[in-house]
């Protein structure tokens, strides 16, 4: 009968054991398992535990190492996705941005109206939006030779220019934080077509 009673109360202490402070239900601990004693006077029992400790020795070291490589690549990771998340609104944003030039361009007429100065004070708030999201306007000017890297040909044209040297800027382009953000849309020098 003190038999029934002392199994009663350990399965009372490991049911309590099984639950956390909020009352939930956990899986009990596994039991610890314990290799088998080694005889050390045995060569052979001794050199066998002696190569199963550096097996296991070398596969802790593995997996650690792996651990680190894991832990390191998700830290890139998250700082890559927290530099570029915002490259979708960005790109969404140029062409807004392109057509706001074009505002600014035909209110340029007229500088000393309210509507060029307000465009003016928008044109600044939106620069400094960009420049604090990490975007900057790729450098572009007629007369620089092509770069498939920054520029895209939308065209090309007959020039007495060397061939592929950008004659127009059709639309600016943009990097982000030292990535292409939008490639600028160029018109290309080709070579002078033959004389009959």
């Amino acid at each position: 009968m003190q038999d029934d009673n002392s199994q009663e109360e350990k399965k009372d202490a490991t049911e309590q054991q099984t639950q956390d402070s909020c009352g939930c239900d956990m899986p009990p601990a596994p039991e610890k398992e314990y290799a088998e004693a080694v005889d050390e006077s045995d060569p052979a029992q001794a050199a066998a535990a002696t190569d199963e400790l550096a097996k296991w020795r070398e596969l802790a070291l593995r997996t650690a190492a792996e651990y680190d490589n894991y832990r390191k690549r998700c830290v890139k990771e998250r700082d890559e996705f927290t530099r570029y998340a915002t490259r979708g609104l960005l790109e969404e944003l140029l062409p807004v941005l392109d057509n706001f030039e074009m505002g600014m361009q035909m209110a340029e007429k007229e500088k000393g109206s309210m509507i060029y100065i307000g465009m003016e004070m928008v044109k600044k708030q939106l620069q400094d939006f960009l420049n604090a999201q990490g975007v900057e306007p790729i450098a572009a000017q007629p007369g620089i030779l092509f770069d498939h890297n920054l520029h895209e040909a939308i065209q090309s044209e007959p020039s007495d220019q060397e061939e592929g040297t950008v004659l127009r800027i059709l639309r600016p382009g943009y990097m982000l934080r030292g990535k292409l953000l939008r490639p600028v849309n160029v018109v290309t020098a080709a070579a002078p077509a033959p004389e009959d």
